[in-house]
């Protein structure tokens, strides 16, 4: 029998190993991949900031100068385009486009960013040509079915609120631009002096003669007379025809309905100040509203205001004049509640960015300012009113079509792109959208012949091959800023 040994166990303590020290070569290698990494990243950021013409540096010079944000009661949309803000880019915008209040400029900068963010435009039907059959009030149904539903609009309309409701998202924006009175009825008796009923029949196509005796020519139940009297409220969807006393009631009645609906009015005047609240209100970049003026006249088709004038056209015009001076002075407190200074430098700073844009886009400054009949190529050439009244427009550089990148070209061209011509393009490259979603939809309860699958591709045309594109066929006037 074996006896029985008690099991010892020992256990020996192992003393911590002497730290050794790093051998030199390998801090060596360390800091240069640390070095390495750094020069890779400088490198990543200069590509970077080069490739998108530095509107990075743009944006954050914007923010290094420290304007406070603009309150407003946007709520954030799932999905939305990313920005700087903090906050998406809002997408939903009703953009009011009134007459010869430089909207032609406001509306190219939303066609342009439409399709930056490839969203859609609501564009009017073709019985409309390119406005929502005005002066008839906004409809729905003249909407084309290919650009619905939308999320913006900004073609000539005569504004309906609950039109323009039942069309657009439940979180759009509603925006408008108005003009100083006197400035503005000098340019739409120019613009339709051949058109308008009430300024065809003045002796000599006078402005004086008109304003001595406007009853004389002007008849308020004629289609074109919105043209003759409070053309803004008009288009605000307003009576344009209160007179006397009850005009100055209405007009401050009218003046607090429009601020309820509408979150930002422009002013023409004020043009880049204006962009600086609209770019906070939208959350937009500052590439988002850069832009080059459209659809002006010639000087020699400008007539110059005595000071007696204007006060005929504001007393004439007197809903306008006091939806003007509301709204102005509305500007300027909001403009006020971000500091002055704050607003001059980000003002500074959009022409700086603009005059940037249009270095890469022309290679130094803006083309000339043409005649139509100057202009080279026909598809850039503004539509023109009648013989009297000159609208300039601008040629495409040799340089821009024979150099860069297609994207270069196509966002240079559609900067200087008219009216007409963008929004015919617009429509035709829609439609091509619409019919390759429906043609990629399933087809049910169908067989399909054997052979390859066709595929719809929502094809880009170039503005600059649009091919033919006359005058509107019914010789109505439809263009106008």
């Amino acid at each position: 029998m074996l006896s029985a040994t008690p099991l010892i166990v020992t256990s020996r303590l192992r003393t911590p190993p002497t730290p050794t020290r790093p051998h030199p070569l390998n801090s060596l290698r360390t800091m240069s991949q640390k070095k390495l990494f750094l020069v890779l990243v400088a490198i990543s950021t200069i590509s970077f900031l080069l490739h998108h013409g530095g509107h990075l540096s743009w944006t954050l010079e914007a923010f290094r100068l420290g304007c406070p944000s603009f309150r407003s009661s946007l709520s954030s949309v799932d999905g939305a385009v990313a920005s700087g803000w903090g906050r998406p880019k809002h997408t939903s915008v009703a953009f009011l486009k009134t007459h010869k209040t430089a909207s032609s400029t406001v509306q190219n900068m939303l066609f342009r960013f439409a399709e930056r963010n490839n969203l859609t435009v609501a564009l009017p039907i073709t019985a409309c040509d390119h406005q929502f059959c005005y002066p008839r009030l906004f409809s729905g149904s003249f909407v084309h079915p290919h650009t619905v539903p939308p999320d913006i609009v900004t073609s000539h309309m005569r504004f309906s609120r609950a039109e323009v409701r039942r069309l657009m998202p439940n979180d759009t924006v509603h925006i408008t631009i108005l003009r100083e009175p006197g400035a503005m009825f000098e340019s739409l008796f120019s613009y339709y002096n051949q058109y308008c009923q009430s300024f065809r029949r003045v002796p000599n196509g006078s402005l004086e003669v008109f304003l001595k005796h406007p009853w004389a020519y002007y008849r308020l139940e004629e289609h074109d007379s919105m043209y003759a009297r409070n053309t803004l409220t008009f288009d605000l969807g307003g009576d344009k025809d209160r007179a006397g006393a009850e005009a100055t009631t209405y007009a401050r009645r009218f003046a607090a309905e429009v601020e309820r609906v509408f979150s930002l009015v422009m002013i023409a005047e004020h043009f880049d100040e204006s962009l600086v609240l609209l770019r906070r209100l939208l959350a937009w970049d500052l590439e988002d509203v850069l832009y080059v003026k459209l659809n002006m006249r010639t000087p020699s088709s400008k007539s110059r205001l005595s000071e007696g004038l204007r006060g005929k056209i504001r007393e004439w015009n007197a809903i306008d004049a006091a939806l003007y001076d509301h709204f102005n002075a509305s500007l300027w407190r909001q403009l006020s509640a971000l500091g002055l200074p704050c607003v001059a430098r980000e003002v500074q700073l959009l022409r700086r960015a603009r005059d940037q844009l249009v270095r890469g886009c022309f290679g130094g400054r803006l083309p000339q300012l043409r005649s139509a009949s100057q202009i080279a190529n026909k598809d850039l050439r503004p539509w023109q009113p009648s013989a009297k009244v000159a609208i300039v427009g601008y040629d495409l550089p040799a340089n821009v079509s024979s150099k860069g990148s297609g994207l270069a070209r196509d966002t240079c061209v559609k900067m200087i792109l008219p009216e007409v011509q963008y929004t015919r393009l617009l429509l035709r490259s829609q439609s091509l959208r619409y019919r390759s979603r429906f043609l990629l939809r399933p087809t049910r309860h169908t067989s399909r012949p054997p052979g390859p699958r066709r595929e719809g591709i929502a094809l880009r045309p170039e503005p600059w091959r649009l091919g033919k594109l006359g005058k509107n066929p019914t010789g109505t006037l439809r263009v106008s800023q």
